[in-house]
């Protein structure tokens, strides 16, 4: 009886040899917490009826809501990074499924804001307060010391992904002007494929 192979770190760098848990183990728990997080999304999205951008709209718009602040066309498309045509095509289409509305804005009379209707506000509620009240307890269950080395930890781990070089990177491991350098191990051709997707004429990819 053959034993099986030893599992792979999924990562570049290699595996971590150290009894117990390690760097490697802590980046593949973080990894599987972006995967189930996204999956979540998707599923949002999907029982909401509604694409990604427009999810995300209305998390901002009743993040503002709560903070008290205005919320502009101009500050969402902002937010969401995309153009003033493609804010506008996005609004229209949160109008007419009543999430969101038009309002004047409270100090400049000639401009307007964009709030999400109470029924909006609702759905999202019933959707995601569950998992919402899960997670809440997850952080909860750490003790001071635990939250503020996790806390540390993200922060750091954000610092750390915002600040890669992708061109120097690819330059010091000799692979640069590779493009199936740029391809994850586990996921071959997946760049091939999203440029494949982008070009005019190309089918639209799955769940999109």
């Amino acid at each position: 009886m053959t034993s099986p192979p030893p599992a792979s770190s999924g990562y570049w760098y290699g595996t971590d040899d150290a009894a117990g848990p390690g760097p490697v183990q802590v980046l593949e728990a973080l990894r599987a917490y972006r995967a189930a997080e996204t999956a979540m999304r998707r599923r949002t999205k999907d029982s909401m009826g509604m694409g990604e951008k427009d999810v995300l709209a209305l998390r901002y718009l009743l993040e503002a809501h709560r903070a008290g602040t205005p919320m502009s066309p101009r500050d969402l498309a902002a937010r969401l990074g995309i153009s003033s045509a493609s804010t506008t095509t996005l609004l229209d289409r949160l109008t007419r499924t009543g999430h969101v509305a038009r309002r004047p804005h409270p100090t400049d009379r000639r401009a307007l804001v964009i709030v999400a209707t109470a029924e909006a506000d609702c759905e999202v509620r019933t959707t995601l307060g569950r998992m919402h009240e899960r997670m809440l307890a997850t952080a909860r269950a750490l003790d001071p010391d635990q939250a503020a080395t996790v806390t540390a930890f993200l922060h750091a781990m954000a610092d750390a992904v915002g600040t890669v070089d992708i061109v120097e990177a690819l330059e010091d491991s000799g692979d640069a002007g590779d493009p199936q350098s740029l391809e994850s191990p586990e996921d071959p051709g997946a760049v091939r494929g999203a440029d494949a997707a982008e070009r005019p004429g190309a089918p639209a990819a799955a769940g999109a």
